[in-house]
């Protein structure tokens, strides 16, 4: 464990050197959540109202949430690494090396992007703030549960799009599924809670990955309870093993037929 440890520390140094990159990211950070917040303030016309079990508040602190989520996952870019290693044939000079290829890729890519995460948290926060002028009604152990439920969120993503990029053991390239992947995710997990889907949808949403990835942990900061965050961290122990047993079996079976070109 160790020795993922120093993966992942080295992972967060280096991202220190390139924090213009993530402060250019919050542009577009800011001009989402600034639409989202014109478009709730729209629909709700009294702000006091409740739609489907959530005030316009609570509505803007969740899309917040799963932006956090989504925009700090960087899928995208660890889904074209993962592809690309296996390609070019790096991924072969892992195998004589004292460590997993998933527990590397996961804990690399985990420590890239936690100062991202935590710049965007204290943005979105200031935001929220600056859009409602108020916080939720939060203690300090529903922080720590969010703050957990966050990670884990994050960690059992990692471990989704590790397993899309390992799809280019068998095609040539794998970012259409991620593509695919993506926007399941950003469409049915990031922009409506499952509460806003017709009722035959949700109970598959709340068996799905988008509860245990997105939905979990934002409710868990706008509508906190004991019972929900045991929900919600059992969902994720859970996928966190199935993903993780995806991740090694597509690794397994792909590195049976791995053929490096060109040494």
């Amino acid at each position: 464990m160790r020795k993922y440890l120093f993966i992942y520390k080295s992972e967060v140094m280096s991202s220190l050197q390139y924090l213009a990159n993530i402060l250019f990211g919050f542009l577009g950070y800011f001009i989402m959540l600034f639409i989202f917040f014109q478009l709730w303030k729209y629909l709700y016309s009294d702000p006091d109202s409740v739609m489907n079990g959530y005030t316009m508040a609570e509505m803007v602190w969740y899309v917040i949430m799963t932006e956090i989520l989504w925009s700090t996952l960087g899928g995208k870019n660890l889904c074209q690494k993962i592809s690309n290693d296996v390609k070019s044939g790096n991924i072969a000079y892992n195998l004589c090396k004292p460590y997993s290829y998933i527990h590397y890729a996961l804990f690399s890519h985990l420590g890239s992007i936690t100062i991202k995460a935590v710049l965007y948290t204290l943005l979105g926060l200031v935001l929220g703030f600056c859009f409602l002028g108020e916080f939720p009604n939060i203690s300090f152990l529903s922080i720590l549960l969010w703050i957990i439920s966050s990670i884990g969120s994050l960690a059992i993503s990692s471990l989704f799009v590790i397993f899309i990029g390992l799809f280019s053991f068998k095609i040539e390239d794998a970012n259409p599924f991620y593509w695919v992947y993506s926007k399941f995710i950003l469409i049915l997990g990031t922009i409506f809670p499952i509460e806003f889907f017709p009722k035959i949808l949700r109970p598959i949403l709340r068996y799905s990955p988008i509860f245990a990835t997105t939905y979990g942990p934002a409710n868990l900061f706008v509508h906190f309870s004991f019972q929900n965050a045991f929900r919600v961290l059992i969902a994720q122990f859970i996928y966190l093993g199935i993903a993780y047993v995806l991740c090694y079996f597509v690794y397994q079976k792909g590195v049976k037929k791995l053929n490096v070109n060109g040494g």
